[in-house]
């Protein structure tokens, strides 16, 4: 790795000192005062995405005058000239990035930062925020840039397992639960990495039951899931985050009938995956079984947030992570581009769905 290199600029709050790529000891330690920082905000998800993919750290450190420090987590395309590459936080179905500081960042800071990165040579430059930032960071985003609206489900686990069954959870998922619980279904736990190949059978299964659903050819979404989502990319967060990473499978009759894959760090437990053998797994609601366990485990771990990922306003998907409880929360990606690659990419995305009739689910 290159040793960082050092700039200082003047901007509308003070002369600021940029850093890039970011040393990771401040990165670490700014990421444990930070009490909002997400497993896909630090170091050890950078290396997981760099690993799998044609991606280098780009990420840059502002430390302003008053003393507040910014760290703002960037990948950049490999052996890309700066016009041409991208650098986001983060690419594709990598998840939230953005901003992780030693404190509270007023809006001239984030400002700043912002104007920093509409700076930057790239022929893209895109964030996602967490839900926390979405205030002072959302308004501080510079004429420019363009938003993509997404949203995230978030269970709050303030008051512990008990109030969180008692009062968060529906009915509806209670009842699941018990229904689970009294049904054939074993529960196995792994955090060695050991259940990673039955957990990707099941996601290759799960494929087949959403290219049917949606109305899409077998082998254009066994392409694109597998594209989004490979066995190596599951491998390497495995191996990377070790015991931060949880493989939670539940069986009906010894079957492997559904699996997901929980991250954690800090105060944020996050649902990573998911997939399921759903013949086996729906009939006896062997998921609500499997995030109860998930839930109940981040309570214990000292976890304030348990957070469910995106789904669609009015999919089934996110009618059943309400009724664990969960709220529905603003986590929007902000872009910038020298040229409409997005526009167009879209147009060609719609253009093939329209060929194949394809349905969302």
């Amino acid at each position: 790795m290159n040793a960082p290199a050092v700039l200082l600029i003047d901007t509308s709050a003070g002369p600021v000192r940029v850093t890039t790529p970011v040393p990771r000891d401040t990165w670490w330690g700014l990421a444990d005062k930070d009490g909002a920082t997400n497993v896909t905000q630090t170091p050890a998800w950078l290396d997981c995405v760099c690993a799998t993919g044609p991606f280098q750290d780009a990420g840059r450190l502002y430390e302003f005058e008053n003393g507040s420090r910014v760290v703002f987590p960037l990948v950049s395309r490999r052996r890309r000239p700066p016009f041409t590459t991208t650098q986001e936080s983060w690419p594709g179905e990598w998840g939230i990035g953005g901003p992780v500081s030693s404190g509270s960042v007023g809006p001239r800071e984030a400002r700043v930062v912002f104007e920093d990165l509409a700076r930057l040579p790239a022929l893209r430059v895109g964030v996602r925020l967490r839900p926390e930032d979405s205030d002072v960071w959302a308004r501080a985003v510079p004429e420019g840039f363009r938003e993509d609206l997404h949203t995230v489900h978030v269970l709050d686990l303030d008051g512990g397992f008990d109030t969180i069954w008692e009062r968060r959870f529906h009915r509806s998922a209670r009842r699941a639960v018990r229904r689970a619980e009294r049904s054939d279904v074993d529960v196995e736990v792994d955090r060695a990495g050991r259940l990673v190949p039955e957990f990707y059978h099941l996601f290759e299964q799960s494929i087949v039951r959403w290219a049917a659903r949606q109305h899409e050819p077998l082998a254009l979404a066994r392409w694109r899931r597998k594209r989004a989502f490979p066995r190596e990319r599951l491998e390497t967060v495995v191996e990377r985050l070790g015991e931060s990473c949880t493989i939670w499978i539940a069986r009906c009759a010894g079957e492997p009938a559904a699996a997901i894959v929980v991250l954690r760090r800090g105060q944020h437990a996050k649902f990573w995956h998911g997939a399921m053998n759903r013949d086996l797994a729906h009939p006896v609601r062997a998921n609500n079984l499997l995030h109860r366990l998930a839930i109940e485990d981040a309570c214990a771990a000292g976890c304030r947030w348990y957070d469910l990922g995106g789904s669609r306003q009015g999919a089934s998907l996110a009618a059943f992570k309400e009724s664990l409880g969960a709220d529905l929360l603003r986590s929007p990606r902000y872009y910038r581009e020298r040229l409409p690659v997005s526009a167009v990419d879209r147009g060609l995305r719609t253009a093939v769905k329209r060929a194949v009739r394809f349905q969302e689910g």
